[in-house]
């Protein structure tokens, strides 16, 4: 009983003095001489016991080290904060925080952690972050973790995750854990789960991943050894050429190395004696026969290393394996890693179809949005208008000008479409009544006339604008993109524009169908002779559909402005694709405008993926294509027939 006693006060004694040697400094001094002089090898130690107290001052003082900023001061040998004041320096305890000034330096010792330390330090410090109450430092552990991907950072990285406040950075820890998962679970069955669950993530780090693990290294032997985890075995004459083989093998010290012919020249050059080599007359080394045999002659004596001819370098390749051999020993866990690969890999091929297909369908939007306006002035009026890029840069420019007035984007963007409208349709209006009515059936003299138009008005743009491009600015819910994973992406100004383009093509398809004007308007376009005698004033018809044509070229510029540059050749970037668009698609037809627009839309961009380095070669294919086309369909895709019988 007594014994008893005595263990039980002892027990009591000691729960003190084990609360205290909980404290930072306590670890620090156990390991003194690591914290002192760090070594990469040493240094683990003292940061396993950091981490594994838990103590919140662990962290900076962890920040500290790494910083060079820990120094030990030689009256008590205790390990402080250093900072420099001025003459003095200010210690800082590194458990209570107290702060008092040293003058005496003489009296302290820096600690010195090399780079190899430092980055010791750095993961650590990771495991920290990861549960830091700042998010962004918890952000920068988890990228830390991204860019190392090391087996160490698995364990706190997962522990991390159910605490996680934020629901974006839980869900980027919980994917990083797979992937660690996938390289470094305790189990085969734990790495092949993790693979399978990265099955449906397309994005590159999960790729990386895999691809890591199914890294192979070129291996040659006489047979395959057992047990070996064989990605491919390479067969001489396809995968690899004689040469290639043959070099492995003397890499491999499986066969002796070639003997070039600096080093015949120079066993020849030193074994000359008299006026011969090997027996063999120094003046018959004119040619490669000649030194081969007076250097065979001498590796006959045993003086120079013998040459492998064709037949041994073919037999010591026959008589081998070359293979690809998996990093990876498992083959489970390289066949699950594959089939996940694969699995990926026909996943982002169909994700980069739609996503070249979201963008030939933006595009088509941008050339039906341009070339609607042409496609009416053109197919009503049979007027080649020049100037009707101007007219979309006239709109862009005006998109420009209300924002200098009114900085609320959204209402800046809401006024200037109905006001670029009202301007474009008051310039067409007056370029129809002062020039093109002059001009009706010269189509010569009104391509010459409008030309010079749209010339006059680009350098009216830069002597009010200047040269400079200037920024028409979408709003904020404008900004970003519609992702739909990590390959198939749409930019919101682009679905603004296609939900533009509906707008327009409804409308328009009203006005044509169901309006007065629209009626007079197909009217004129069938029959422009028949129009007139039923009373339409095809004069009236031709100046208002000039407008029109002009107004909706000024709504399509402040669309395409909050897309593109706003500049005064903002136009000429588009007057060629709108031309091809209306003489594509039909002239004087929506319904043909809006095919010809898709189709040079997703034909350029067919032609760009086929060729991405080279924009303008696919510009000339694409141009190319539609000659062709226009020669066997010259009315295009939708073509009216009553305009022909009329003309």
């Amino acid at each position: 009983m007594l014994r008893m006693l005595s263990l039980a006060l002892m027990l009591c004694l000691m729960v003190p003095t084990t609360a205290a040697a909980q404290t930072l400094q306590d670890i620090l001094q156990t390991h003194q001489d690591e914290v002192l002089k760090p070594g990469r090898r040493s240094v683990g130690v003292v940061l396993d016991d950091l981490v594994a107290s838990g103590l919140p001052q662990a962290l900076p003082f962890l920040e500290a080290w790494r910083d060079r900023e820990i120094v030990q001061l030689g009256s008590d040998g205790l390990f402080y904060r250093a900072a420099e004041d001025g003459d003095a320096i200010t210690l800082t305890d590194l458990d209570t925080g107290e702060v008092f000034t040293q003058v005496d330096d003489a009296d302290l010792t820096e600690t010195r952690p090399n780079g190899g330390v430092r980055r010791a330090i750095g993961d650590a410090l990771v495991q920290f972050q990861l549960s830091d109450p700042d998010i962004a430092k918890r952000r920068t552990a988890v990228d830390a973790i991204a860019r190392t991907m090391d087996a160490s950072q698995r364990a706190p990285l997962i522990g991390s995750i159910d605490g996680e406040t934020d629901p974006v950075l839980k869900e980027i820890k919980t994917r990083l854990a797979g992937m660690l998962g996938a390289l470094f679970a305790e189990t085969a069955d734990a790495r092949i789960v993790a693979i399978n669950d990265l099955s449906g993530d397309l994005s590159v780090d999960v790729r990386g991943v895999l691809n890591t693990i199914l890294a192979t290294d070129a291996q040659v032997a006489a047979t395959v050894p057992d047990g070996a985890n064989v990605a491919q075995v390479l067969v001489v004459g396809t995968d690899l050429t004689p040469t290639e083989a043959y070099a492995r093998l003397v890499v491999a010290e499986l066969a002796p190395p070639l003997v070039t012919k600096s080093q015949i020249r120079d066993a020849l050059v030193t074994n000359i004696n008299g006026d011969e080599v090997g027996g063999i007359p120094v003046a018959s080394l004119d040619t490669d026969a000649g030194r081969a045999l007076a250097y065979d002659m001498l590796a006959g004596e045993g003086i120079a290393p013998p040459r492998v001819n064709e037949t041994a370098q073919a037999d010591a390749i026959a008589a081998h394996t070359f293979y690809l051999q998996y990093a990876e020993p498992n083959p489970a866990i390289t066949d699950a890693a594959r089939t996940a690969l694969t699995d990926i890999e026909t996943k982002v091929a169909m994700s980069q179809a739609v996503d070249l297909g979201l963008d030939a369908l933006s595009l088509a939007s941008i050339y039906f949005l341009a070339a609607i306006g042409l496609a009416i002035t053109f197919g009503v009026m049979g007027v080649i208008n020049m100037a009707h890029g101007e007219f979309i840069m006239m709109g862009a420019y005006t998109g420009f000008v209300v924002q200098q007035f009114v900085p609320d984007y959204t209402l800046s963007i809401i006024i200037a479409l109905p006001l670029a409208f009202a301007i474009t349709f008051g310039a067409g209006v007056t370029m129809e009544r002062l020039v093109i009515r002059h001009l009706y059936h010269r189509p010569l003299e009104t391509l010459l006339a409008t030309f010079g138009i749209s010339i006059a008005l680009q350098q009216l743009a830069k002597n009010i604008f200047g040269t400079q491009a200037r920024p028409l600015t979408s709003p904020e819910w404008l900004d970003g993109a519609l992702v739909f994973n990590d390959v198939i992406a749409i930019s919101y100004i682009r679905i603004a524009i296609f939900v533009l383009a509906l707008i327009f093509l409804t409308l328009i398809l009203f006005v044509l169908k169901r309006t007065r004007l629209g009626l007079e308007v197909r009217a004129v376009t069938q029959n422009p002779g028949m129009a007139a005698s039923m009373g339409i004033n095809p004069d009236r018809i031709n100046m208002l559909t000039f407008g029109l044509g002009s107004g909706i070229a000024g709504i399509a510029g402040v669309a395409i402005g909050l897309y593109a540059k706003v500049t005064s050749e903002m136009g000429a970037d588009y007057i060629v694709q709108s031309f091809m668009t209306v003489v594509v698609g039909g002239v004087g037809n929506v319904w043909g405008t809006l095919a010809g627009a898709s189709l040079i839309g997703f034909l350029q961009k067919g032609i760009e993926w086929l060729n991405p380095s080279n924009t303008l070669a696919a510009q000339t294919y694409m141009i190319l294509f539609i000659i062709l086309f226009i020669q066997f369909r010259p009315k295009g895709i939708v073509a009216l027939k009553g305009r022909a019988a009329a003309d």
